[in-house]
């Protein structure tokens, strides 16, 4: 099959997480694209001011409001944005978040959060949405954002990298069991990327990104940026991708490829 784009114009996009920073990206990139996106966010000013963007490329644009770790407003914002344009072709969602502690202080509270909002809202979205695909027959694709602390241990934050752990286990479940019906599912899986919540943390510890991932042996010398995830995002859910299904591309700068002993290679060389 001859591809020559991204198979996206006029396709409907439900960015979850879409009023600032990766998901920002991510839904400008699917409008550029040609793809119409309703944008949720648990700030609706947000998403309204993404939409305003959005109407300017010239695609239909929706801003739905919405905490998406409620599973009655998971399924409303898939039926709002199904109300705006007519289907649901493509859904992102983005949202996660972290929090920080050891594990002998890490209460049942605060787990069962990091979990609600790292793991059991994308259950929540996709089946929402996964229910419209399947009815419609047409299928579609869906991306999710997981993190690199779900590879690696995850100290200080077990509960936010067991949630992302799950979460890959979880996308790999859904491409089974709904690619009979034409629905795809990926993930993404970032390092620390420079969104304005990172920016905010790292200056108020008097460095900027950039330090952070210098310091901490990125081959490439800096930090990612929101866009640099949108593209692998907006790359999943095109027909670009229309044979990967079940899939975590990390994106992390090249960490994952560094041979885990430093200076290990060197000293070898030396000996030999």
């Amino acid at each position: 099959m001859t591809k020559t784009g991204f198979g996206l114009q006029g396709k409907n996009a439900l960015v979850v997480g879409g009023g600032f920073g990766i998901g920002r990206e991510t839904a400008l990139l699917l409008a550029h694209a040609g793809a119409n996106v309703a944008i949720a966010d648990i700030d609706v000013d947000r998403a309204k001011a993404v939409v305003a963007e959005l109407e300017a490329i010239g695609v239909g644009a929706a801003a739905v409001a919405g905490d998406v770790t409620v599973e009655a407003d998971a399924i409303r914002m898939v039926a709002e944005t199904v109300a705006a344009f007519g289907s649901l072709d493509v859904v992102a969602n983005i949202v996660g978040l972290a929090a920080w502690t050891d594990l002998m202080s890490v209460d049942e509270r605060s787990w069962d959060l990091d979990l609600r909002r790292n793991l059991t809202h994308h259950l929540y979205l996709g089946r929402a949405a996964a229910r419209v695909m399947i009815d419609s027959g047409a299928g579609g694709a869906m991306v999710m954002v997981a993190s690199v602390s779900g590879v690696y241990g995850a100290p200080m934050h077990a509960a936010y990298g067991a949630a992302k752990a799950g979460l890959m286990d979880l996308v790999r479940t859904m491409s089974q069991e709904w690619a009979p019906h034409g629905i795809r599912v990926n993930a993404i899986a970032p390092d620390s990327i420079a969104t304005p919540r990172v920016v905010a943390a790292m200056a108020a510890s008097g460095l900027t990104c950039d330090d952070n991932a210098i310091a901490n042996g990125v081959p490439l010398g800096r930090a990612g940026l929101p866009d640099e995830i949108a593209g692998p995002l907006v790359f999943l859910v095109s027909d670009l991708a229309s044979f990967v299904t079940g899939q975590t591309i990390i994106v992390d700068g090249g960490m994952r490829a560094v041979f885990p002993h430093r200076g290990g290679g060197a000293a070898m060389a030396r000996k030999a």
